[in-house]
């Protein structure tokens, strides 16, 4: 086909390891200068910066300046679903960088996702969501319901403060490890923040492992049973 949006771009940009070792690790959620990202790409600080010249340039991610450093994130959650989407396929066809590690396990049960929930806790809430009606799919539209609505609030979360309007408020996302959908868009990151918020779980710096509590699990299980 010789019209049309040009998907080998895309996919080449995102092929090269280097490339794809920035942007895995900009996975975080975090802003990361180009020396922290040459770090986890495996390569000098000016290479590092060719390549988010050539991702910027391909829409993947955006760089700001701060203060004397260049700060780089991904340009959009949507970027971020397309990540996770081929995460989980690399992971089905067995294709693994590295053999698993001691945070491994840590890893697959809870993790950030770009802005929200993954791992088994994420696919977990996903799930209960759904089974109590709080949730509704119809087709490819994922919906919060009325009954849905009333939980959240009950939980303690505004609807009306969730950031990015543009962004859908429901949206699922394939989860790499699980090989199931968790709950992403505006109410994913909301129930997120509202996790850490509360103090159920934390973030552990430099990684994507989000760590719950003895109190956060018991509390979780409570809000999101499984059915």
């Amino acid at each position: 086909m010789k019209t049309g949006p040009d998907i080998a771009r895309i996919a080449a940009l995102i092929g090269d390891p280097a490339r794809a070792n920035i942007l895995t690790a900009l996975m975080s959620g975090k802003a990361l200068t180009a020396t922290e990202l040459a770090a986890e790409a495996g390569v000098t600080p000016q290479t590092a910066s060719a390549h988010l010249a050539r991702l910027e340039t391909g829409g993947l991610v955006i760089q700001r300046r701060q203060g004397r450093h260049k700060y780089t994130r991904l340009a959009s959650d949507d970027v971020a679903h397309l990540l996770e989407t081929l995460m989980g396929i690399a992971a089905g066809a067995g294709h693994l960088r590295t053999r698993p590690g001691p945070r491994d396990p840590e890893l697959r049960r809870a993790r950030v996702c770009y802005n929200h929930l993954a791992g088994d806790m994420g696919t977990r809430m996903y799930d209960s969501l759904l089974a109590r009606g709080f949730l509704h799919r119809d087709h490819a539209a994922l919906t919060l319901t009325d009954s849905g609505h009333r939980f959240i609030t009950a939980l303690g979360l505004d609807l009306a403060t969730l950031p990015s309007p543009r962004t859908p408020l429901c949206r699922d996302c394939l989860d790499w490890s699980e090989r199931r959908a968790h709950l992403a868009g505006r109410l994913g990151r909301g129930l997120l923040s509202h996790i850490e918020r509360v103090d159920w779980a934390r973030r552990i710096p430099d990684t994507r492992i989000i760590r719950f509590t003895p109190a956060g699990v018991s509390a979780f299980d409570s809000a999101f049973p499984q059915i």
